[in-house]
Protein backbone atom coordinates (compact mmCIF):
# COMPACT_ATOMS: atom_id res chain seq x y z
CA UNK A 1 0.00 0.00 0.00
CA UNK A 2 2.46 2.36 0.24
CA UNK A 3 3.28 2.60 -3.48
CA UNK A 4 -0.59 3.96 -3.75
CA UNK A 5 -0.65 6.11 -0.10
CA UNK A 6 2.27 7.77 -1.75
CA UNK A 7 0.86 9.09 -5.06
CA UNK A 8 0.87 12.07 -5.72
CA UNK A 9 -3.24 13.49 -6.10
CA UNK A 10 -2.63 13.26 -10.40
CA UNK A 11 -1.68 10.34 -10.79
CA UNK A 12 -3.59 8.77 -7.79
CA UNK A 13 -6.48 10.36 -10.02
CA UNK A 14 -5.28 8.68 -13.32
CA UNK A 15 -5.02 5.30 -11.74
CA UNK A 16 -8.26 5.74 -8.97
CA UNK A 17 -10.37 8.02 -11.43
CA UNK A 18 -12.38 4.88 -13.10
CA UNK A 19 -12.98 3.14 -9.74
CA UNK A 20 -16.61 4.33 -10.16
CA UNK A 21 -17.26 4.67 -13.62
CA UNK A 22 -16.91 8.25 -15.10
CA UNK A 23 -16.88 9.52 -11.27
CA UNK A 24 -13.11 11.08 -10.76
CA UNK A 25 -14.75 12.88 -7.76
CA UNK A 26 -15.09 9.63 -5.86
CA UNK A 27 -11.23 9.17 -6.19
CA UNK A 28 -10.48 12.79 -5.14
CA UNK A 29 -12.62 12.48 -1.63
CA UNK A 30 -10.63 8.90 -1.37
CA UNK A 31 -7.44 10.26 -1.88
CA UNK A 32 -8.19 12.79 0.62
CA UNK A 33 -8.29 9.76 3.48
CA UNK A 34 -4.68 8.93 2.76
CA UNK A 35 -2.82 6.95 4.31
CA UNK A 36 -4.88 3.15 3.60
CA UNK A 37 -3.71 0.82 5.43
CA UNK A 38 -5.05 -1.96 3.83
CA UNK A 39 -6.79 -2.84 0.62
CA UNK A 40 -9.82 -3.62 2.92
CA UNK A 41 -9.66 0.26 4.02
CA UNK A 42 -9.24 1.91 0.73
CA UNK A 43 -12.31 -0.50 -0.60
CA UNK A 44 -13.71 0.64 3.09
CA UNK A 45 -12.80 5.03 2.09
CA UNK A 46 -14.71 4.43 -1.91
CA UNK A 47 -17.70 2.56 0.18
CA UNK A 48 -18.01 5.05 2.72
CA UNK A 49 -17.89 7.80 0.10
CA UNK A 50 -20.31 6.03 -1.77
CA UNK A 51 -22.57 5.12 0.68
CA UNK A 52 -22.33 8.87 2.15
CA UNK A 53 -24.10 10.58 -1.29
CA UNK A 54 -27.89 11.62 -1.36
CA UNK A 55 -30.44 9.16 -2.99
CA UNK A 56 -30.02 11.69 -6.34
CA UNK A 57 -25.97 11.38 -6.43
CA UNK A 58 -26.11 7.60 -5.91
CA UNK A 59 -28.59 7.86 -9.12
CA UNK A 60 -26.11 10.40 -11.11
CA UNK A 61 -23.01 7.24 -10.09
CA UNK A 62 -25.61 4.80 -12.18
CA UNK A 63 -26.09 7.67 -14.85
CA UNK A 64 -23.03 7.94 -15.14
CA UNK A 65 -22.62 3.65 -16.10
CA UNK A 66 -22.71 2.80 -20.22
CA UNK A 67 -26.14 0.17 -21.21
CA UNK A 68 -24.81 -3.20 -21.03
CA UNK A 69 -24.36 -4.78 -24.61
CA UNK A 70 -25.15 -1.06 -25.77
CA UNK A 71 -24.44 1.18 -28.55
CA UNK A 72 -21.07 2.41 -26.80
CA UNK A 73 -20.21 -1.30 -26.73
CA UNK A 74 -21.06 -1.96 -30.65
CA UNK A 75 -18.97 1.00 -31.51
CA UNK A 76 -15.84 0.37 -29.09
CA UNK A 77 -16.05 3.50 -27.01
CA UNK A 78 -16.63 1.71 -23.77
CA UNK A 79 -13.98 2.41 -20.94
CA UNK A 80 -11.26 0.23 -20.77
CA UNK A 81 -12.81 -1.73 -17.98
CA UNK A 82 -16.21 -1.76 -18.71
CA UNK A 83 -15.20 -3.01 -21.92
CA UNK A 84 -13.67 -6.51 -20.65
CA UNK A 85 -16.11 -6.43 -17.62
CA UNK A 86 -18.84 -6.60 -20.39
CA UNK A 87 -16.82 -9.17 -22.70
CA UNK A 88 -16.05 -11.41 -19.54
CA UNK A 89 -20.30 -11.98 -18.80
CA UNK A 90 -20.03 -12.68 -22.63
CA UNK A 91 -22.29 -9.84 -23.33
CA UNK A 92 -19.96 -8.44 -26.32
CA UNK A 93 -21.11 -11.74 -28.16
CA UNK A 94 -24.89 -12.08 -27.78
CA UNK A 95 -27.05 -13.72 -30.53
CA UNK A 96 -28.97 -11.55 -32.61
CA UNK A 97 -32.22 -12.42 -30.30
CA UNK A 98 -30.29 -11.66 -26.83
CA UNK A 99 -29.01 -8.44 -28.70
CA UNK A 100 -32.70 -7.40 -28.99
CA UNK A 101 -33.69 -8.52 -26.01
CA UNK A 102 -31.22 -6.57 -23.79
CA UNK A 103 -32.02 -3.69 -25.98
CA UNK A 104 -35.76 -3.30 -25.04
CA UNK A 105 -35.00 -4.46 -21.08
CA UNK A 106 -32.39 -1.44 -21.39
CA UNK A 107 -34.84 0.67 -22.60
CA UNK A 108 -37.77 -0.57 -20.33
CA UNK A 109 -35.42 -0.54 -17.16
CA UNK A 110 -34.07 3.34 -18.13
CA UNK A 111 -37.62 4.49 -18.93
CA UNK A 112 -38.77 3.00 -15.32
CA UNK A 113 -35.77 4.38 -13.17
CA UNK A 114 -34.03 7.15 -15.49
CA UNK A 115 -30.70 5.25 -15.17
CA UNK A 116 -28.95 2.50 -16.86
CA UNK A 117 -29.17 -0.81 -15.63
CA UNK A 118 -26.38 -1.69 -13.34
CA UNK A 119 -24.74 -5.41 -12.68
CA UNK A 120 -21.46 -6.15 -11.73
CA UNK A 121 -20.78 -8.17 -14.63
CA UNK A 122 -17.47 -9.76 -13.78
CA UNK A 123 -19.54 -11.94 -11.29
CA UNK A 124 -22.55 -12.94 -13.84
CA UNK A 125 -22.73 -14.65 -17.37
CA UNK A 126 -24.82 -13.21 -19.70
CA UNK A 127 -28.20 -15.35 -19.30
CA UNK A 128 -28.07 -14.31 -15.37
CA UNK A 129 -28.08 -10.93 -16.65
CA UNK A 130 -30.64 -10.73 -18.82
CA UNK A 131 -32.61 -12.58 -15.95
CA UNK A 132 -31.78 -10.21 -13.85
CA UNK A 133 -33.08 -7.26 -15.30
CA UNK A 134 -36.11 -9.16 -16.41
CA UNK A 135 -36.76 -9.45 -12.59
CA UNK A 136 -35.17 -5.86 -11.66
CA UNK A 137 -38.25 -4.38 -13.46
CA UNK A 138 -40.46 -4.93 -10.87
CA UNK A 139 -38.39 -3.13 -8.40
CA UNK A 140 -38.91 0.64 -6.80
CA UNK A 141 -37.04 3.52 -7.52
CA UNK A 142 -35.50 3.39 -4.09
CA UNK A 143 -35.10 -0.22 -4.32
CA UNK A 144 -33.46 -0.21 -7.94
CA UNK A 145 -30.35 2.74 -6.49
CA UNK A 146 -29.75 0.90 -3.71
CA UNK A 147 -29.18 -2.23 -5.93
CA UNK A 148 -27.50 -0.44 -8.69
CA UNK A 149 -25.22 1.09 -5.75
CA UNK A 150 -24.53 -2.48 -4.00
CA UNK A 151 -23.31 -3.34 -7.94
CA UNK A 152 -21.32 -0.43 -8.20
CA UNK A 153 -19.14 -1.67 -4.89
CA UNK A 154 -19.19 -5.08 -6.00
CA UNK A 155 -17.32 -3.31 -9.95
CA UNK A 156 -15.38 -0.87 -7.40
CA UNK A 157 -13.91 -3.52 -5.08
CA UNK A 158 -12.98 -5.87 -8.78
CA UNK A 159 -11.25 -2.76 -10.17
CA UNK A 160 -9.32 -1.95 -7.21
CA UNK A 161 -8.21 -5.42 -6.77
CA UNK A 162 -6.91 -4.93 -10.32
CA UNK A 163 -5.15 -1.79 -9.81
CA UNK A 164 -3.57 -3.27 -6.68
CA UNK A 165 -2.21 -5.87 -8.09
CA UNK A 166 -1.10 -4.31 -11.16
CA UNK A 167 0.81 -1.70 -8.66
CA UNK A 168 2.34 -5.04 -6.49
CA UNK A 169 3.71 -6.68 -9.57
CA UNK A 170 5.59 -3.51 -10.17
CA UNK A 171 7.57 -3.23 -7.34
Amino acid sequence: MDGINNLKYDHFIEKFGNVVEHCPIIAAVVWAARPFPSFADLFDRFSTVIDSLSMEMKAGILRCHPDLAGRLAATGQLTPESMGEQRAAGLLDLSPSETVTMATRNDQYKAKFGFPFVVCARENKKAAILSGLEDRLLHSVDEEVQLGIDQVKNIVRLRLQDLVNMADARL
